[in-house]
């Protein structure tokens, strides 16, 4: 009877052992203590966040990175040129306007994610579209865009620096 208590004993305490271990080896809520900004949703921790936003918290908007003036050369399909564009924030968080576009005082509205832009087709000037896309890596930009007229169109890319 007495080997019967210890073999009991000695299951009753590894079983509480064993328990104890598990429930507080786990973390419940990895998401208590963090607060993601501008709509972003916490999942085991970490932020995922809105177009537009980021960074660790989502605190970040994602244009930031692009306004200011570059300075730069462009090849187009026909012709090329060295010139400055200059980003300005759009009134949509998301989105931010380049100026000088085509060295032709045109103005796109491009919409930013990451390090990355879309400028979707749009009306520039009276009867001039653009449509394209770009980059920027440090401080330098690149931007890829057809400009279309009624008579032609014409690809250009432009690199700049800021």
């Amino acid at each position: 009877m007495k080997n019967l208590k210890s073999i009991l004993l000695a299951s009753f305490l590894t079983i509480g052992a064993f328990s104890t271990t598990i429930f507080t080896s786990c973390d419940p809520d990895a998401c208590k203590d963090v607060v993601c900004q501008n709509g972003g949703t916490c999942t085991d921790g970490l932020c995922a966040c809105p177009t537009g936003y980021e960074g660790t918290n989502c605190e970040t908007l994602s244009r930031t990175k692009f306004l200011g003036v570059f300075t730069g050369a462009e090849t187009c399909t026909v012709g090329s040129d060295n010139y400055s564009i200059t980003c300005t924030a759009n009134s949509d968080d998301t989105k931010f306007n380049i100026q000088n576009l085509y060295n032709d005082n045109l103005t796109a509205i491009a919409s930013a994610s990451g390090n990355a832009f879309t400028i979707p087709s749009q009306t520039v000037a009276s009867g001039v579209t653009a449509v394209g896309s770009g980059t920027i890596t440090g401080n330098t930009i690149t931007i890829t865009y057809t400009v279309t007229n009624s008579l032609t169109s014409n690809t250009c890319t432009f690199t700049g620096t800021k």
